[in-house]
């Protein structure tokens, strides 16, 4: 998972009387690491197969058919993030179940280990929050018309989260990673809650601003397709009812995941003193499996709603281009007219609600 209390075991730990040698006495590692094992799995696969190539669906609604396409590189970004995220997690996992131990002592190789591992995983997930945020905001700027911003979605979602990493991580474990070597509330203030303050501070915007934009981006959307068919009928208002869905199951999907991690953070500053062991401990759980789980969720709210996917399959892409070199002087295809542009005389007259006849 994705938190800064994990961050801070990785400091050296020669005080026996400190809170978190208290919590870790209660801590079952090995159940945590199958947890996390298990569900970076399937956040693997989710990750996977959202990035798979997709056939191009087209749709009656042009507006739709450039949605897709241009959201579909954000998506594609969003889920190389969420795998290298769970990949993290999972390579993590296995070496602190098979050779490190979760809690270093004074071992500066464990150190350095659980430093990288925890700031490798953090960064990518901190990229996740950035691309889920860069969404709604195109999907904003789509809905209302204005050119997507792909050259600020991408510095925003890989430098942002390398400055906040950096400086946090920095704080904390520099210059001998003792950040607990003293539990007076100046050194837990001055190390230890700046890293809380750039998580909590960029996971906690994400959850605030994204349900704005998207609750903003439905008043455009009836817009955009009473624009695009010239009318409003059933089929339109089901299509604007099921993109609202869409929005609030992404939001739904972002706070399930990443709620337990605030909830968690705002229980250690608040209650250290009187802590509630078994409630933290239950939330570590929790977020063990919410966190890596993310990408999984992503595959199900970000695909597209109301039709089937289908993978792009080269083999057929070819096998289609031969038999269409082969046929294509002999045989008409299923979408061409009857009637070929030699017989001119036979024009169609328009209907005035757009069918046609002969």
């Amino acid at each position: 998972m994705a938190d800064p209390t994990i961050q801070t075991f990785c400091c050296k730990h020669n005080n026996n009387t400190d809170m978190a040698i208290i919590i870790m006495q209660e801590f079952n590692t090995d159940a945590y690491n199958v947890v996390c094992m298990l569900s970076s799995i399937i956040g693997i696969i989710g990750a996977i197969y959202q990035i798979l190539p997709r056939e191009e669906v087209y749709n009656q609604y042009r507006w739709q058919n450039f949605s897709s396409s241009r959201s579909r590189k954000i998506i594609i970004w969003l889920a190389v993030a969420d795998l290298f995220a769970s990949l993290g997690v999972f390579l993590r996992s296995i070496l602190w179940i098979n050779y490190k131990p979760i809690m270093p002592a004074t071992d500066t190789s464990n150190v350095i280990f659980c430093a990288l591992s925890s700031a490798w995983t953090q960064y990518f997930y901190m990229s996740t929050w950035i691309w889920t945020l860069c969404y709604a905001i195109d999907m904003k700027l789509l809905l209302s018309e204005r050119p997507s911003k792909y050259g600020w979605y991408h510095a925003a979602a890989w430098i942002c989260p390398a400055l906040l990493t950096t400086f946090g991580l920095s704080i904390l474990y520099i210059p001998e990673a003792n950040c607990h070597e003293s539990i007076t509330m100046s050194t837990a203030i001055l190390r230890i809650l700046p890293n809380y303050c750039v998580t909590y501070l960029l996971l906690g915007i994400v959850m605030i601003v994204n349900p704005v934009l998207y609750v903003s981006s439905t008043k455009d959307l009836q817009n955009a397709v009473t624009c695009s068919m010239a009318q409003m009928t059933g089929r339109e208002r089901k299509l604007v009812q099921t993109i609202q869905v869409k929005f609030a199951m992404i939001n739904l999907v972002y706070y399930v995941c990443w709620l337990p991690n605030l909830i968690n953070g705002i229980l250690l500053w608040t209650l250290w003193f009187n802590l509630p062991v078994k409630v933290i401990i239950t939330l570590w759980y929790v977020m063990a499996a919410t966190n890596p789980l993310q990408a999984f969720f992503n595959a199900m709210v970000y695909q597209r709603w109301g039709k089937r996917e289908r993978f792009f399959s080269w083999w057929k892409k070819l096998g289609q281009l031969v038999t269409t070199g082969k046929y294509n002087n002999n045989e008409l295809n299923e979408v061409s007219p009857l009637l070929t542009p030699q017989y001119e005389c036979c024009t169609p007259h328009t209907s005035i609600n757009g069918s046609s006849s002969l």
